[in-house]
């Protein structure tokens, strides 16, 4: 059975904003709600630096394609005009023309060791870009939750205000019948001022959160932006990889990774080439040349075309130990490449191990919110019943009421929470954006 991917989360409908033609242009943001998958293909379009680094992925990859050219023959042309001047006096116009081309036809290997050097430095930049590019994502990811997590704070503290009003006009009422004394009204009084100071506060949390991540899709922070909820049911067990599934795939995936490994065969292809590059090399060469001087002329010759080939062999014997030096420092760069591999081979394990593991108890944190708020309103519910009839005082509702208010922030913050450990999870082992375009295609061909 196939196990389900740590971002079915992405599994609702695309809108291609990157095939837009304003999406880099346009000041303001899309009219229409947005989902994840939107907001993610929206940033993409127009974060400078994912863009930034792609610039650097295809500089990379011109430079790699110039090595090509040491397998081509060089070919130099050449045309001059002189008029001389002596004693006084300008002689005649002198022409000529040259055609020179020189080929490499053996050097031990150095040509192919350079370009597999750049070939290697080339997927390494591709490898950083795939990694600004995820951890991107993750941001957006972040900042979207952020957002959804305080806008469910908005509607919590609107509910708890009701609740709050609630209390104080049936304290007033029992107050007027003579029930109660004057300070469950004012008790009731201070609560309620306290839940609306609490919604005040998550306004402006929403509000702050609504501008984190209108910036991070570079629009001002003043726009506004209406964004998609998730789906309730979420974290289940089944969705979960085993721990040495996600080691195997961070191997595979994870941008790091790759890149290190890309970056000691690049530093090993270096070490070749300067080894190589103290070994003879062997060229032909051939020109060919055209003079039109006049005959009276000093030095004037018969022969107006004239031409030379010829096979040229050099190795270079003494340099002031600059050869060995440079062999030695490309030994060395190559060994702390390996070095270097290992120490990311290390944080790639911790950081899988880290991600599984706080998902893991992001799993067990909701389902205890969500029971932590099942009695809560149930409890919040029953007291009030209670004070209603005069079972319960007015402090005992008041701790009714807080213990909801607790467990409703900490039910919002838990359930949000586990999607970004979720979204952790697949940028740890490195396949966010596979999950992403796995979970558009699954979305367009149901």
């Amino acid at each position: 059975m196939k196990k389900v991917s740590f971002l079915t989360l992405f599994l609702i409908p695309y809108c291609a904003f990157a095939a837009s033609d304003d999406c880099m242009t346009r000041t303001t943001v899309p009219s229409e709600r947005l989902n994840l998958p939107q907001v993610i293909e929206l940033g993409l379009c127009r974060n400078p630096q994912t863009t930034a680094s792609y610039l650097a992925y295809e500089s990379a990859r011109l430079s790699k394609n110039a090595n090509y050219a040491d397998y081509l023959p060089s070919v130099n042309a050449s045309a001059s005009a002189s008029l001389p001047y002596r004693n006084k006096e300008w002689g005649d116009w002198s022409y000529g023309a040259s055609l020179s081309a020189s080929y490499l036809i053996f050097d031990f290997g150095k040509r192919l060791a350079d370009l597999n050097q750049s070939a290697a430095a080339w997927r390494a930049t591709g490898f950083d870009y795939d990694e600004t590019v995820q951890n991107y994502i993750y941001s957006l990811i972040g900042s979207y939750y952020a957002l959804l997590n305080a806008d469910a704070d908005v509607k919590s503290a609107e509910m708890l205000r009701t609740v709050a009003q609630t209390a104080r006009d049936t304290a007033q009422k029992k107050f007027k019948a003579g029930a109660v004394a004057k300070a469950d009204v004012l008790k009731a009084d201070t609560t309620l001022a306290s839940r609306d100071l609490d919604l005040e506060r998550a306004k402006n949390n929403r509000e702050i959160a609504k501008g984190t991540l209108l910036n991070k899709l570079s629009f001002p922070a003043s726009q506004n932006i209406e964004i998609a909820d998730l789906p309730s049911e979420i974290g289940a067990p089944q969705e979960t990889k085993t721990l040495d599934e996600l080691f195997a795939q961070a191997e595979k995936t994870r941008p790091d990774l790759l890149r290190a490994t890309a970056n000691k065969d690049s530093a090993w292809h270096r070490r070749n080439s300067v080894f190589l590059s103290n070994l003879p090399s062997i060229s032909a060469s051939g020109s060919v040349s055209w003079n039109d001087t006049p005959s009276e002329t000093y030095g004037a010759g018969n022969d107006k075309i004239s031409g030379s080939i010829g096979i040229r062999a050099s190795m270079p014997l003494f340099a002031g130990f600059a050869n060995l030096y440079n062999a030695r420092a490309a030994q060395v760069n190559y060994d702390r490449a390996i070095e270097q591999e290992r120490a990311t081979q290390d944080n790639a394990t911790l950081d899988v191990f880290t991600a599984y593991q706080n998902y893991k108890t992001a799993q067990t944190v909701l389902k205890q919110t969500e029971t932590l708020l099942k009695s809560a309103t149930e409890s919040e519910r029953v007291t009030a019943g209670m004070y209603k009839v005069g079972r319960a005082t007015m402090l005992d509702w008041q701790t009714a009421q807080s213990e909801l208010v607790s467990a409703e922030k900490q039910n919002n913050a838990a359930r949000y929470d586990l999607f970004t450990k979720r979204a952790a999870v697949a940028l740890a082992v490195g396949e966010i954006k596979a999950e992403l375009e796995e979970g558009k295609h699954h979305e367009e061909n149901n």
